[in-house]
This record gives C-alpha cells, sequence and structure tokens, in this order.
C-alpha cells in the first residue's frame, strides 16, 4: 500500500510519515522483551526504509545484538523497532501513532504460548518454538 500516513507522539516532539511502501496490517508479538517494552504485547506495522520520515528528537535503544527500538526522549512513546544489521531494514511501526491505522485487520500473532492477554481474530498465529525454529530471536530471553 502506498497512502501517506501522518503519526506523532503522545507530546508531538516526534512526526513520523510514511510516504510508500508498507504494509497496513499490524503483527503482535509476545516475547518477555515485547512484553517489558510494551506493558503488554507490541504491535507493529512494517514500512519500507525509504517511506519513513522522522522529524524531532529520537532516542535508540540497542535491544538486540541485531536490533533497536525508538522511543520519544520527551514523552516516552514508542515509536519503532528496527533491525540494525541489515542496511536499508524496514521499520516496524507503532500503529498507535498513526489515525488511520485503526481498524486495520490483524496480520499475525508470534509467541503466544508466552502472551498475557490473547488477540480474538481470524490471523495467522505461532508459538515460541515454530517462531524461533524459522526466525532469528535473541538467546535466552524468557
Amino acid at each position: 500500500m502506498s497512502e501517506v500516513l501522518k503519526g506523532q507522539c503522545l507530546c508531538g516532539a516526534v512526526k513520523v510519515t510514511v510516504d510508500g511502501a508498507h504494509f497496513p496490517e499490524p503483527g503482535a508479538c509476545h516475547c518477555r522483551m515485547c512484553q517489558r517494552w510494551s506493558g503488554g504485547v507490541f504491535l507493529c506495522f512494517e514500512a519500507q526504509e525509504d517511506s519513513v520520515a522522522v522529524e524531532g528528537d529520537v532516542t535508540r535503544f540497542r535491544s538486540s545484538s541485531f536490533s533497536e527500538r525508538a522511543f520519544c526522549p520527551a514523552c516516552g512513546s514508542h515509536l519503532w523497532m528496527r533491525d540494525t544489521d541489515q542496511p536499508g531494514a524496514n521499520y516496524e511501526l507503532m500503529p498507535g501513532l498513526f489515525d488511520e491505522a485503526r481498524g486495520w485487520k490483524m496480520r499475525s500473532e508470534i509467541y503466544t504460548d508466552d502472551a498475557i492477554a490473547r488477540i480474538v481474530g481470524d490471523h495467522p498465529t505461532a508459538t515460541r518454538a515454530q517462531y524461533e525454529a524459522k526466525n532469528r530471536f535473541v538467546e535466552g530471553e524468557t
């Protein structure tokens, strides 16, 4: 999809514009690292690097050997997670920043066996073992 999305953090100090290729269906992650960061479940949608423009100060936290998580240093709003070891990696943006995200259909849900609360709906799911068999993950993070 390529409609222009305009979003912002809670205080408005950081503005994020997606103008180009993005996938307007959020995925959910219930791994322990995402639970700690989000307070429950991490939701994100993907946008290509060259489609994303960011205005304002952003704090980046290297959360693993291959990724970062970003947030607004003024209000603490979570902005994205992104691989740092791959040039041109997609942004995994927080849908709550964008008004247009309301009503989007769920894309997927992973680490379902670690969930604090499940998301009801008709979308693909994967347990910890199923997800880790096919994807990179942080070793020992429970």
